[in-house]
Order: structure tokens, then sequence, then C-alpha cells
């Protein structure tokens, strides 16, 4: 049995939870995937999946040895890379993650320019409003706002972001602007239902107020219902950039916003890193910094 692809035809399973589309994946036939899998569960002497005629679950052993597998497989295709000359010359797949709407509006141009840059690149986002295991998901970059918990990774600190209240010009006409956070009782508000978001606004000094939103929905939806003047949301200030450029929405409270947030471009590799995390991280960290929507 050929150790190391056995151990990537497990790897395959535990991410497809399936021995028939492992086998498509990998060119091969669906009994030589079961075959693999069996020696592997022999050599160990431990079941690595409980299997249904609906499923496949990895069982706690397979967890264990699922994760120990990850790591072999990366150290030694960090060993190829760096015989054959990859970590000079960007080459394979990249994979980015990032929020929805920051990677959308800021992360997703940076990942065209690369590609432009590298024609022989590929690349995979993943923009989602959740945290992603950066290691289990395969992950080479991410761009994070928030404070970072201690990981180990190479983090490089490239703006910040506020949490700002704003509205339309037209609105503030009608209804005059809030001076002070205890002023927003008094307007009608569109809530983001963000993972953040929450019916406590809290604001420099200690400050808090309760809102009763008339409307909640998603930030898209907020920052559209407060462009077109119905009411007051608060949300992240690089979700409105261009709604500020453009004169669509103004921020107000200013003197009584938190602290801002750090925005991190992430990347596991450390002084490891191939050529083609370094390429982009630089890139990334460039437009960012420069972005004056984002300091």
């Amino acid at each position: 049995m050929d150790r190391l692809q056995a151990m990537r035809i497990f790897v395959k399973v535990a991410e497809t939870e399936s021995f028939a589309e492992t086998a498509r994946h990998m060119r091969l036939s669906a009994p030589a995937v079961t075959r693999a899998v069996a020696a592997l569960e022999e050599l160990i002497g431990a079941r690595l999946f409980v299997r249904t005629t609906r499923s496949v679950k990895m069982t706690e052993a397979g967890a264990r040895y699922h994760e120990d597998c990850r790591r072999i497989l990366s150290d030694i295709a960090e060993a190829e890379a760096a015989a054959g000359g990859s970590y000079a010359t960007p080459t394979g797949t990249l994979a980015v993650t990032a929020s929805v709407l920051f990677g959308q509006m800021y992360v997703l141009p940076i990942v065209t320019d690369y590609l432009d840059r590298y024609p022989a690149m590929r690349a995979r986002t993943f923009f989602i409003d959740r945290p992603v295991n950066i290691v289990e998901e395969g992950i080479d970059v991410a761009v994070r706002i928030g404070h970072l918990p201690d990981s180990g990774f190479t983090a490089i600190r490239v703006g910040t972001v506020r949490r700002v209240v704003c509205g339309a010009p037209a609105y503030f006409d009608r209804h005059g602007v809030p001076t002070t956070p205890a002023d927003l009782k008094h307007h009608r508000i569109a809530a983001s239902t963000s993972a953040w978001a929450s019916p406590e606004w809290r604001f420099a000094r200690d400050q808090r107020v309760t809102i009763d939103p008339v409307l909640q929905c998603n930030n898209e939806a907020a920052i559209a219902t407060a462009k077109a003047g119905w009411g007051l949301t608060r949300v992240l200030h690089y979700q409105i950039g261009p709604a500020l450029l453009a004169g669509e929405l103004r921020i107000v409270l200013g003197d009584y916003e938190e602290p801002p947030l750090p925005i991190h471009v992430l990347h596991p590799e450390g002084r490891h890193a191939p050529a083609k995390v370094r390429a982009f991280v630089d890139l990334a960290v460039t437009r960012l910094r420069e972005n004056r929507l984002l300091n």
C-alpha cells in the first residue's frame, strides 16, 4: 500500500463525506478508495469512519488521525514545493476568506488583480459572515475585522473600521440631526441583523442606548433604506464608503463613536509561506493600506 496516497484518499473522504465523490475527484475506482481506507484502518487498528447507506462520518479516532494527516501532507507538499521552486514563483490555487460585504467590496478586486498579474494562478474565495477555521478549511489568507486571539499566525494590520450611525441628508432635513446617543430614541431606526448586531447600541464614554427598531433587516437592506431617506441605521463605516463619497449618506454622532476595530491580513504559513501567499499578502497589504476609507 502507498501510505501517502492512502492518507490523501482518507483526507478527501473526510472532506467529502463520500467514498464515491472521492473516487470521482481523485479519478480512482470506488473499490480502490474503499481498499485504501480499509488498509489504513487495519494498520492503525481503529475504525476511521462510521458508514451507513446515507452518510460517512469520522469516528473520534478518525478525527484525530485526520488532523495529523493534513499536517503531514501539508509538510510534504511544502518540502516538495520548496525543492521544485514554487517558493520563487506563484503557482497553484490560492484560497482567500473575508466577511461577505468586505470581501465583495475590497478583497475581490485585489484577488482579480492578483490573477491578472499571475495568469498561472487560480483562486477560490470564501466570503462568509462567520469565523472560518483557516487550517481545517484549507485557507491560505484571511482578512479579519476585529481584535485577534493569540494563534501563532502571521497578522499584518492594514487599517481600521468604525461602527457609525448614518442617514440620508433628506432624512435629516425632515427630522433633524441627533446630537447625542439619547436622541436616537426619537428617530426611526432600521436595524441591521448582522452577527454583531444588538438592540443595545454602545458609544464612547460608556453611553448605551437600547433601540426599538421599526425595521430589522440585513446590512445591505438597512443601508438601502437609509439611502432612501426612510430612517437611520448603524453599520461598519466601510460598508457605506461609496455612499459617503457620493453624498448619499452622512455620518452623525461621530464624537460618540467607540474605538475603531483593526483590520488584519492573516496567514498561517509564517516565514515558510510559498510565493503564491507572499505575493498576494504583499498586494493586499499595499492596497488596503492605501484605501482611505479604511483608515
